[in-house]
């Protein structure tokens, strides 16, 4: 089982918020490292969503509960895995339930930590899409860190309705045509690249072709230069 030093969680050194948040580098190598140790001596970590019912349903401005099962009271930090892949330190709860958000002071506004004997819960006050992403609790046991398995907390997408545009409309027996449509600058480069294509496709069999025509006229010459000297000699 691969030891890991847990000081980078538990005990945050000063930095600017910034670099609070952002330490995806260092995260990420400890989840990596952290993911052979899923579980506290076979007993793993859980975490449950205690608010809303139905996580698939999240609005903006509702309140996000979860909580994090554990079997040892030795303290808990939970992350997050934002949908671009950075991870995002959020806060350290210790085990006499002090909760600490580093230097970075909006993130102690927007969440609240707690914990209940073997229970550690993180709650997002006003769900915004800033907060989307997959929620991890990491606990540190003999400088081991053991990871839950992360809990996806997104917005529902919502399915964007096409423009209906209006026929041609007649105006004194006279049928008004729509408005062109602006070309796809895409569409537009893709036609381009097909035209240069042609071009330098067709310029070499043009001038196999002027080529070919030459070289017929010059034999008809030739054999016309040879005909003509036979008839003299003869």
């Amino acid at each position: 089982m691969t030891k890991i030093s847990s000081a980078v969680l538990h005990q945050p050194q000063a930095q600017t918020a910034q670099e609070k948040m952002d330490t995806a580098p260092a995260l990420l190598l400890l989840l990596t490292l952290g993911c052979c140790c899923p579980g506290i001596y076979g007993q793993p970590l859980h975490i449950r969503v205690s608010s809303p019912k139905d996580i698939t349903q999240l609005q903006v401005g509702q309140r996000l509960e979860l909580e994090c099962q554990t079997y040892k009271s030795y303290g808990a930090s939970w992350i997050r895995q934002d949908k671009h892949g950075t991870l995002h330190f959020i806060v350290v709860i210790s085990s006499l339930s002090r909760a600490n958000f580093g230097e970075n002071q909006g993130t102690a506004h927007r969440f609240e930590a707690s914990k209940h004997n073997t229970v550690y819960r993180l709650a997002v006050k006003s769900f915004s899409p800033e907060d989307e992403g997959t929620y991890f609790c990491v606990m540190s046991l003999n400088q081991i860190l053991h990871f839950s398995p992360g809990q996806r907390a997104f917005l529902p997408v919502t399915a964007t309705v096409a423009p209906t545009t209006c026929g041609p409309t007649s105006k004194h027996g006279t049928t008004e045509e729509p408005n062109l449509k602006t070309p796809d600058p895409a569409c537009r480069m893709q036609k381009d690249l097909n035209s240069f294509c042609l071009i330098f496709l067709w310029l070499p069999l043009a001038g196999l072709s002027l080529l070919l025509l030459a070289t017929i006229i010059v034999l008809r010459q030739l054999k016309l230069i040879s005909s003509s000297s036979r008839c003299t000699s003869a």
